[in-house]
């Protein structure tokens, strides 16, 4: 075990049973022992691997539909331009070369990152030596005065989520307590009726699991009502789907998914998305929604394929067996081309982002 199981386990005796959106909170961020807080995740050497380390593609082309956006808005002469969850700043350094020759498109840009790891934040500040951003431990520093064009990958899916499974007397809600031999182990609390689950009384059955993320409403709503107010556009790239079904909940270590109860704070932990609370919660902050789109079909309508064909005709051997692998990986059904989606929030009196429908 690590030394935070120790912590959460002391914690329980002392408490009682936790909420899966407890553990996941204390497992990520715990100020000394915490996932984010002691390791760099991403890359071959870490846990897991994003687009934007697959392939320069994926920035280049968020950061060409964000520019549109801007130009279709009417290019304001100062703007947000935002990432949440930036990672080793690979996404935005694509992104802003690519968008380098948009005209007042740099000029025009403020550019903010919401990072709430120092040792983070020193990466992304290698990776974007020149640009001097503005880091923000949490979304709702974003500034609010301003039109903001956002992105977000591999953001919302380490929200801390609850999860239910559905009891003949309404829900009981799966806890983290101690086991016989002192472990950490999952339970079921008692069933009780929840009047923000009725709706899913509707297409589940005894048994079903429903999971939800508040926090994920909380951040999106941010993100919206400065849109709405301000002009702008957001992008939601992440895994998941337009409903919550079943249990997602799921731990990462070395490219492998290990128990998520084995070794608190050292591995990744994920839920997939439920885009259906996302678009609902930009809708009722006043912004328009896309129709939910899988990341192989948003790349592809960006052209994805004619920019790998164009960078292809400067590669041989291996390199170009890698970059043939990288487009494959990005948009093939079978990989991330329909496991990840992509959901586009916009002012309501402005055309979606490219790529997009209403």
């Amino acid at each position: 075990m690590t030394a935070l199981a120790d912590i959460l386990r002391a914690q329980i005796k002392t408490t009682g049973p936790m909420t899966v959106a407890q553990y996941m909170t204390a497992c990520l961020l715990h100020p000394e022992h915490g996932y984010y807080t002691t390791r760099e995740p991403l890359g071959v050497q870490g846990d897991f691997t994003t687009a934007p380390e697959i392939s320069q593609m994926f920035g280049e082309l968020v950061g060409l539909c964000l520019a549109q956006s801007w130009l279709d808005q009417g290019a304001p002469p100062v703007f947000a331009l935002a990432e949440l969850g930036p990672g080793r700043g690979t996404l935005m350094a694509d992104m802003l070369r690519a968008t380098r020759q948009v005209p007042g498109f740099h000029a025009a840009m403020r550019l903010h990152l919401v990072e709430a790891s120092p040792r983070m934040r020193e990466i992304q500040a290698r990776a974007l030596r020149g640009v001097d951003p503005q880091w923000h431990d949490t979304p709702d520093r974003l500034p609010e005065n301003l039109p903001l064009f956002a992105v977000s990958n591999e953001f919302f899916d380490a929200l801390p989520i609850r999860q239910f499974q559905r009891d003949k007397a309404g829900w009981r809600e799966v806890m983290i307590g101690l086991g016989a031999d002192g472990g950490l182990q999952m339970g079921l609390s008692d069933a009780a009726p929840i009047a923000s689950l009725d709706h899913r009384l509707e297409d589940t059955e005894i048994g079903a699991m429903v999971e939800t993320c508040a926090q994920g409403g909380v951040v999106m709503d941010t993100l919206a009502s400065r849109i709405a107010a301000h002009g702008g556009a957001a992008l939601v790239i992440d895994y998941g789907d337009w409903r919550s079904r079943g249990d997602t909940f799921q731990a990462v270590q070395a490219h492998r998914p290990v128990d998520p109860l084995a070794a608190p704070g050292c591995a990744d932990l994920t839920a997939h998305v439920d885009f259906e609370a996302l678009a609902t919660a930009a809708q009722h902050a006043g912004c328009a929604v896309s129709k939910l789109q899988t990341q192989g079909a948003f790349l592809e309508n960006l052209g994805i394929t004619a920019r790998a064909q164009t960078l292809a005709r400067t590669l041989e051997g291996s390199s170009l067996d890698s970059h043939i692998a990288a487009h494959r990986r990005l948009t093939h059904p079978e990989e991330m081309g329909s496991l990840f989606k992509v959901l586009a929030v916009h002012a309501a009196d402005a055309p979606p982002p490219p790529g997009f429908e209403t």
